[in-house]
């Protein structure tokens, strides 16, 4: 019988105005869909658009519609569906995501049995998660930094004309590791620049410090890293595994996020084609809700960092999941996703 696909739509807010090098909001439009089998049993997932990528809530609900055609007869079909919808739809990543996410929920279900059991790993091996500082004030960073005291590694916004003075004000206020996301807010010489600083404030790696494009610009800027031993890892340069050999050798890692590079499969061979080119691996997401974080917690006992804070820094997240006590993640034991709405 075939699948029936409902379509929800829902915003989320945020605790604070979050802030990074390209704007900043506290309002996100998000779609929920579920899959249901002949059963009636469901399989749930979240479509996190962004604008970045040319996504809306608008292209997510249109390409549901385009989509919906093209479901599985059979949920365990799962190469066959991810192929199709990639081929009807190649750019909407966080439609295909959700419906990923959904597809996998269901198999879990019907065969009682966690994501992260399905794949045979070990949910003793997921990363520490990092919390983000968005940009602010500098009352505002200090109060931000007191707020992640649960969380043991922060991840910092940078990209702008006083990045020093924020490292400054969060070295003040803490000695926690520190990670560094300039979401391609700097140039070839502000890069360089800012390295040996960095260093001096102890930060274990910084993230897409350049605009998408320029792969250039990366190796030399990644010649300056090494010389300080601060790894570069991608994430607006990378959304899919094919990306990542023209990337080997211009940086040291990427950033996996399930609404850039389409479904969980992709996920798995984003990390496969990264290990085989002796790159670390973290994984991110976007302002999600626990929804869209589980999903993507599931295949973090393969990854060596995780930045997975997006329904933390929620007011409103009506789903529990996957949870993160003192910074670790833990997996759910539910069968499929483990995820419930409140």
């Amino acid at each position: 019988m075939a699948l029936k696909l409902i379509v929800e739509q829902a915003s989320i807010t945020t605790r604070h105005p979050f802030a990074i090098a390209r704007g900043s909001t506290n309002g996100y439009k998000r779609a929920w869909v579920r899959l249901v089998d002949g059963n009636g049993q469901e399989g749930w997932g979240e479509a996190d658009p962004s604008s970045f990528y040319g996504e809306s809530l608008e292209t997510v609900l249109k390409a549901f519609e385009r989509l919906g055609p093209h479901l599985p007869l059979d949920p365990f079909d799962l190469e066959a569906a991810e192929a199709r919808w990639a081929q009807v739809l190649p750019k909407n990543w966080s439609a295909r995501a959700a419906l990923s996410a959904a597809l996998h929920d269901l198999v879990g279900k019907a065969l009682g049995q966690p994501l992260w059991r399905l794949w045979g790993l070990d949910p003793r091996k997921a990363p520490l998660s990092s919390f983000t500082i968005g940009l602010d004030t500098t009352e505002k960073i200090r109060d931000k930094v007191r707020e992640a005291k649960a969380y043991p590694i922060l991840k910092i916004k940078l990209g702008t004309d006083r990045d020093e003075t924020i490292l400054k004000t969060i070295r003040d206020a803490t000695d926690k590791p520190i990670r560094v996301d300039a979401n391609a807010g700097w140039d070839v010489a502000r890069a360089k620049q800012m390295i040996p600083k960095l260093k001096e404030f102890g930060v274990e790696f910084l993230e897409q410090p350049l605009v998408p494009e320029d792969l250039d610009g990366l190796v030399e800027v990644r010649r300056v890293a090494a010389k300080h031993q601060i790894p570069i890892v991608v994430d607006e340069s990378c959304l899919v595994a094919a990306d990542i050999p023209r990337l080997a050798g211009r940086v040291d890692g990427i950033n996996i996020k399930l609404a850039k590079c389409g479904s969980l499969r992709e996920a798995l061979r984003m990390i496969a084609t990264a290990r085989a080119h002796g790159m670390l691996v973290m994984v991110g997401c976007m302002i999600e809700t626990s929804l869209g974080i589980t999903a993507a917690a599931h295949f973090t006992p393969l990854v060596d960092a995780a930045d997975l804070d997006g329904a933390a820094l929620t007011v409103d997240d009506p789903f529990s999941g996957a949870t993160i006590d003192q910074g670790q993640i833990r997996l759910p034991t539910e069968p499929g996703l483990g995820v419930k709405r409140r």
